[in-house]
């Protein structure tokens, strides 16, 4: 029944697109029986084809055409009179999250960590597993799959549970992310006649948009689980904050970075480990320029995770004094300093994240610093102004991720409590956007 689901829940994007999906299941399925019974060398021949037709569908969809575009002006330039012909489809939906999945699945059983599943409709639902199947989080084998084993009751707390945090979800994407992108837009729209304060706002509301879009996804993917009785990873721990950038890694889109961290950034600096701390930056380069790649087909995502490889390497290398920096200052004035550091540089990347070319990007920010006047204003953003008051007031000092788990949607007082929620519900009815608006991680 999960899996029907699933499929018909997939099959709303592109009900053909579903047969890539078969076809990974299918070979990844056999792969791990077979990298479970085979000897050592014949474990790395199966493991080696499962990872060439995971990433070879993934570069078919989402690279192919950059790949080549970039090689026919390559030509151009050296006056070769000939094009690669591009392919004329859309990339299916998610399908980098569930293709990291279905290879997080293979490699640990060559691992030794995860036993192959022989129950093919649990493998499939595995991979499939509506929740979290199109923007994650990306879960690993381990915590999933013994889960689709087991029975499951009905448990009042977990639908209790399951429904406030998908409520929260859907406020933070309804009222907060749906409401900035309307005045985002028009500013990144029409940038050539807007000036350096307009765009400056936009910048700083994108990173709140990100946040509350994707957040609120995995808030809603993950309370629908939980209602069924399933846990899934969580995917973001507040990570506005962190105190740096490598801290702001370890609380933001956590499934991937940890997938990185495991599958990519520790093999690389294991298998270069004389090297020492160079390991360790050769390491962050190249998993962070990947981890750009990953997110999309074009170089200011490349870029875009670059800067991030080149900051991280930055902390590293003067970890030390920073740290005698900070113990040089007061307490609330170092806190200070690092906040606006940190939040400065994320701001002005998400730039090259939401504008889909690199010389747009640049302009962009060139004009935030040289560009100033007038502030462009949108009457709809008051809506957005009160959702944003709203989640300061009731994420900030959180302790657990699992905002169900807080002490404000579990008020003692039984009126209170549903006064609150009550209070949500009426606030995404009045004041957020229906207008059918995709999460801006479906595009990934």
């Amino acid at each position: 029944m999960l899996l029907i689901s699933s499929c018909y829940f997939y099959m709303f994007f592109k009900p053909i697109y579903i047969l890539i999906l078969f076809f990974t299941i299918i070979l990844d399925y056999y792969a791990g029986i077979k990298i479970e019974k085979a000897s050592e060398k014949q474990k790395k021949m199966f493991l080696i084809l499962s990872l060439i037709a995971n990433i070879g569908v993934l570069c078919i969809f989402k690279y192919y055409n950059f790949i080549f575009e970039n090689i026919n002006e390559m030509l151009t330039i050296f006056k070769v009179n000939y094009d690669f012909p591009l392919l004329k489809i859309l990339l299916p939906i998610g399908l980098s999250f569930h293709t990291f999945q279905a290879m997080s699945y293979t490699i640990e059983v060559y691992r030794g960590n995860q036993k192959a599943e022989r129950h093919f409709g649990i493998y499939s639902l595995y991979v499939m597993f509506y929740p979290q199947l199109v923007a994650g989080p990306i879960e690993r084998p381990q915590n999933i799959l013994h889960q689709f084993h087991e029975r499951k009751i009905f448990i009042y707390e977990n639908v209790s549970g399951g429904l406030k945090r998908m409520l929260w979800g859907l406020f933070k994407k309804l009222v907060i992310a749906d409401r900035l992108g309307l005045y985002i837009d028009a500013v990144y729209n029409n940038q050539e006649h807007h000036n350096g304060s307009t765009l400056l706002i936009a910048a700083i509301l994108f990173a709140l948009q990100i946040y509350c879009d994707f957040s609120g996804y995995c808030d809603i993917g993950i309370g629908a689980a939980k209602v069924m009785g399933f846990k899934l990873m969580e995917n973001f721990n507040y990570p506005f904050r962190c105190l740096s950038v490598s801290e702001f890694w370890r609380r933001w889109h956590m499934s991937l970075s940890t997938w990185f961290n495991d599958y990519l950034f520790n093999p690389i600096v294991i298998n270069n480990r004389d090297w020492g701390k160079w390991a360790v930056i050769f390491g962050l380069i190249i998993t962070f320029s990947v981890s750009g790649l990953w997110h999309g087909a074009s170089w200011n995502f490349i870029l875009w995770g670059l800067t991030h490889g080149i900051v991280l390497t930055y902390e590293i290398l003067t970890k030390k004094i920073r740290k005698q920096l900070f113990n040089w200052l007061p307490d609330f004035f170092g806190i200070i300093l690092a906040r606006v550091s940190v939040y400065t540089f994320l701001i002005l990347n998400w730039v090259l994240f939401r504008i889909t070319s690199l010389k747009s990007g640049f302009n962009v920010i060139a004009k935030i610093f040289t560009q100033q006047g007038k502030i462009f204003y949108d009457p709809s953003l008051l809506y957005a102004i009160f959702g944003i008051g709203m989640l300061a007031l009731i994420e900030w000092n959180l302790k657990s991720a699992d905002i169900s788990e807080s002490k404000v949607f579990n008020i003692p007082n039984v009126f209170l409590r549903y006064s609150f929620l009550s209070f949500l519900t009426i606030s995404i009815l009045a004041a957020g956007v229906f207008d059918g608006g995709q999460f801006i991680y479906f595009q990934f």
